[in-house]
Order: C-alpha cells, then sequence, then structure tokens
C-alpha cells in the first residue's frame, strides 16, 4: 500500500513539502503538519482550533460540535447505562468489551495490585 500524502508548494519559493495524510480509526483524515516549520519555516493559523487536531488517539473521539465522544468506538453513553467501570478499563486497555470470562480474569488481575504498599502507611 502506497503512502498517503499531500505535496503543499509555496508559490514565493517553488519549494514543495510532502506531507503525511494520517487516516483515523473515527472522524475525518489529518494532515501531519509538524515538518511544515522546520522545512518551510511557517507555522498554521486557525482561530479557534476549528480544524486543528491536537493529538493522536486510538482510544478516543470526541466531535464537540456534534456532541460525540466515544472510547474505543463505543459512545460514551452507552458505556455509561450498560457497562461497568471494570469493563470500561478492559475496553480502554484492550479494544473491546470483556467476555464474561475476560471480566472475571480482568477483575482478579486488577484486584491481585490493589494492596497498599507499606510504604505509604507513614505518608
Amino acid at each position: 500500500m502506497s503512502k498517503k500524502t499531500v505535496t503543499l508548494i509555496d508559490n514565493r519559493t517553488g519549494k514543495q513539502l510532502e506531507l503525511d495524510i494520517l487516516e483515523p480509526t473515527c472522524g475525518p483524515p489529518t494532515i501531519d503538519i509538524r515538518p511544515l516549520y522546520r522545512e518551510l519555516g511557517y507555522f498554521t493559523f486557525d482561530p479557534g482550533f476549528i480544524s486543528t487536531a491536537s493529538c493522536w488517539s486510538e482510544i478516543t473521539y470526541l466531535d464537540g460540535d456534534k456532541g460525540v465522544l466515544l472510547y474505543r468506538g463505543y459512545p460514551i453513553e452507552q458505556l455509561a447505562e450498560s457497562s461497568n467501570y471494570m469493563e470500561v478499563c478492559y475496553l480502554l486497555v484492550y479494544g473491546d468489551l470483556p467476555s464474561a470470562e475476560q471480566l472475571r480474569e480482568f477483575e482478579f488481575i486488577v484486584t491481585q495490585h490493589t494492596v497498599l504498599h507499606e510504604a505509604l502507611k507513614g505518608f
């Protein structure tokens, strides 16, 4: 599969810059402009942070204008109504909601690591 890019041409100097297109798990593709300043000496101007992605996440998708918040593709409303804390923890770590057996194993592992360290008792 070929790398997806977009080419930016500086009409003042004729310099060209190839920028990678990042394909998210959800939402529109994003152009990686990190080389823009390094290679051409330009910053971008996006008042109100309207068309700028602030981070790359395979866990969370947010579209505030549409009121959409997804965790690993699941709407937050669905998780709040139908899943408990440990199920959501499993989802965030492993990428999908657990089966009953997976949840039992996960809860066992997590509860084995909830013992308070002795050094914290004197804190």
